[in-house]
């Protein structure tokens, strides 16, 4: 089955921001069905299926693939504090600075430092904040593109029945349950 015009003007502006309702008004559909149109679109294959093949398109265009990702992760786990930093704690000017910090830097604050009121008033000094990519999120991220399972939440649970061997089933009334749920709570020691 072939999309509609509109169809396909909906799966393009999907792409901008994957908002469907924002998708479905900018194709051309009523704001007032906007939400109801964007859900029901991205629910058909054939819409599902196209939306796939753009995003395919464009990432081939841009050159983004689970190699990129994974190059820039490593060089933002590379990022190491002397590349920034003279010997005397000093920051290096940012035109000497390698491309990754340039690029990855979360944040940075500079605020001048002043002494006296008034005409008086000098500057003493330059305060500057520098922050960095969570580190620790990155090696999760880098953990989770190569299947490391070490930040993988797992809970894995062993039930064996006594000495190792398979637990015992019992069918139990519901009298014999409560009997045995009282005994468990009087036993408790909480």
């Amino acid at each position: 089955m072939s999309l509609t015009d509109k169809q396909e003007m909906f799966c393009r502006e999907y792409l901008i921001d994957l908002n469907a309702s924002q998708a479905a008004i900018r194709a051309g559909y009523s704001p007032k069905t906007a939400n109801r149109m964007g859900s029901e679109n991205l629910s058909k294959p054939d819409v599902a299926q196209r939306i796939i093949d753009l995003k395919s398109e464009r990432n081939e265009r841009v050159e983004v693939n689970a190699d990129y990702v994974l190059r820039r992760l490593i060089e933002i786990d590379q990022m190491d504090v002397l590349d920034i930093m003279a010997d005397d704690m000093s920051i290096k000017p940012v035109s000497q600075w390698p491309a990754s910090w340039r690029r990855y830097l979360s944040g940075f604050d500079l605020a001048e430092m002043f002494e006296g009121r008034g005409e008086e008033r000098e500057m003493v000094g330059n305060l500057k904040k520098i922050k960095w990519p969570d580190k620790v999120r990155n090696l999760e991220l880098l953990g989770k593109h190569i299947s490391v399972q070490a930040f993988r939440e797992q809970a894995a649970t062993s039930l064996t029945g006594k000495d190792g061997g398979p637990l015992e089933v019992a069918l139990l009334s519901r009298e014999e349950y409560r009997q045995a749920r009282r005994e468990m709570l009087e036993d408790d020691d909480c």
